[in-house]
């Protein structure tokens, strides 16, 4: 069914030209379907109708989120809409959990921002084919495992997530992508499994498996935190991360940097999982040894970028 209503989709994104056009910033040449991953709500809502709605506040909020996105892929939306929508959203996924009370409402207002930072970060990240597919199933494959141990989450939910993640994929994990997630894929699937996260933190009350995001999380963070030093504006497109620069400068294909993260992703998870050592010691480890890879990696490589730049200002 999820294939099916993929096809459908791309169908009716061919017929009112919802597509993705290259530019300056982009990682990619020629114009493909833009929205693929809208096969994450329809996965989510197909788990609903099969299985009940055994996730009331939570399906509303990534229905909420999920449509905005899709209207943002459209037509592009102002950030204090589609901002409101994701509060709006995250404090449904909140009160799903059953965490809110006036009493603890400042650390609500954290997590709340966080989150929201969480679910954008994610949406940055998806910028070359596979990576987004691809790294999301690094991160769903342990939260399957651990959920046969703590059993925090319905499992025909997250086998329905899995399944959804694979037909994505195939249209866009290849040398020439069919099509891309858009906004409503990536803020989707980062909303489903930050869901699904923040059920096996509150079951286990160990947050320290919020390492299961680890490799974007450095990704993202470090990324802003060179802009910022750069005082470039946040808000504007670039091509700045890490795995930009892989698939841009460096020339290696996309595929391959979308492997490389979701492997080293699985391995980070491993770690926290199978090595007998303090969860909070290995999460300062690991974000430790992301940082000086990052760094490094910058160190070495970063001259490419700002090269292809100044070339592209030349031509202009």
């Amino acid at each position: 069914m999820l294939i099916l209503l993929e096809l459908a989709y791309f169908r009716v994104a061919d017929r009112f030209n919802i597509i993705d056009k290259p530019n300056l910033r982009s990682s990619h040449k020629t114009i493909v379907l833009r929205g693929g991953g809208i096969v994450f709500l329809f996965a989510a809502w197909l788990y609903a109708a099969f299985f009940g709605l055994t996730y009331p506040w939570f399906i509303i909020g990534l229905s909420l989120v999920g449509l905005i996105s899709f209207i943002d892929d459209i037509h592009s939306l102002p950030d204090s809409v589609r901002l409101v929508v994701q509060f709006t959203a995250i404090f449904l996924m909140f009160y799903q959990f059953g965490i809110l009370n006036l009493q603890d409402w400042w650390m609500v207002l954290i997590a709340l921002i966080v989150c929201v930072g969480i679910i954008n970060a994610y949406n940055f990240m998806d910028g070359i084919n596979g990576i987004t597919g691809g790294y999301s199933i690094a991160v769903l494959v342990p939260l399957i495992y651990l959920n046969g141990i703590y059993d925090f989450i319905s499992q025909p939910f997250l086998y329905t997530v899995g399944i959804s993640l694979m037909v994505f994929c195939f249209f866009n994990f290849r040398k020439k992508a069919k099509c891309f997630a858009g906004d409503v894929g990536s803020i989707s699937i980062a909303f489903i499994l930050l869901f699904a996260l923040g059920l096996l933190i509150l079951k286990t009350q160990d947050f320290s498996y919020i390492v299961f995001l680890a490799v974007y999380g450095a990704d993202t963070i470090l990324t802003i935190c060179h802009r910022i030093q750069l005082h470039e504006n946040l808000g504007e497109a670039h091509r700045k991360h890490a795995y930009q620069i892989m698939a841009n400068e460096l020339k290696i294909p996309h595929t391959t940097v979308s492997s490389s993260y979701m492997a080293i992703q699985l391995l980070i998870s491993a770690g926290l999982i199978y090595l007998p050592i303090n969860h909070y010691l290995y999460l300062g480890i690991i974000i430790v040894a992301l940082t000086t890879a990052y760094l490094l990696f910058m160190k070495k490589n970063y001259h490419l970028h700002e090269e292809y730049l100044k070339s592209k200002l030349l031509q202009s």
